[in-house]
């Protein structure tokens, strides 16, 4: 039977960079693990893709799913719903690979109660000035929901603490290389690693 996989999740402030890091990372030809697609009820931006960048789903639909448990996690950010389908999630740890997370916040805090041994990484701005550059550069949010944006960043920015890892967003390549050799290292802890040998140890 495989090894269990790990399972990492990014998040961080709204206009950091998270879903392009994000798709940086899985553009490099060395990315060895699975990306698990989100789930949220916001319209669908220009450019995006179904069941690419988001499983794009109904309120109802949505209230559905967290209802029926089918959930891993989910949180209201902004007046919509955003979370993840946790059968994808566990059938594909389960087989040995690792699964990847971009989520907000507050689903990355639900995830932590219930997967605590998850990867924890946090992706920060270079300051709050180029984050709020980066939202209003979006050209996708009218001035008052900038403006919630920067008030919930700032909210968002107070969790670190609850997190393994910061990275910090300043060059998309940057921080991707940072990203990957953080999984990288987490593979060979030994609080990861000790159960297989105690077992071999107990076999001999």
């Amino acid at each position: 039977m495989s090894e269990r996989g790990l399972l990492i999740i990014l998040s961080g402030p709204s206009g950091v960079g998270k879903g392009t890091v994000r798709k940086a990372i899985f553009e490099s030809e060395d990315t060895d693990f699975e990306y698990s697609v989100s789930m949220t009820t916001r319209e669908k931006r220009v450019g995006e893709v179904e069941g690419i960048d988001y499983f794009f789903r109904k309120r109802a639909e949505f209230e559905a799913l967290i209802a029926a448990g089918e959930m891993l996690e989910y949180a209201e950010y902004v007046g919509n719903y955003y979370g993840t389908p946790l059968t994808y999630v566990n059938q594909t740890l389960d087989t040995g690979k690792d699964v990847f997370l971009e989520i907000e916040v507050q689903g990355a805090m639900k995830v932590k109660e219930k997967i605590p041994d998850g990867v924890f990484i946090f992706l920060t701005p270079p300051d709050l000035t180029e984050l709020k550059s980066r939202i209003v550069g979006r050209g996708t949010d009218k001035p008052a929901i900038i403006e919630e944006r920067m008030r919930v960043a700032k909210e968002e920015i107070e969790m670190m603490s609850h997190y393994d890892y910061a990275v910090v967003n300043d060059k998309v390549e940057l921080a991707v290389e940072r990203i990957k050799k953080i999984i990288v290292s987490e593979h060979y802890r030994v609080d990861r690693v000790i159960e297989k040998y105690k077992k071999m140890i107990k076999e001999l």
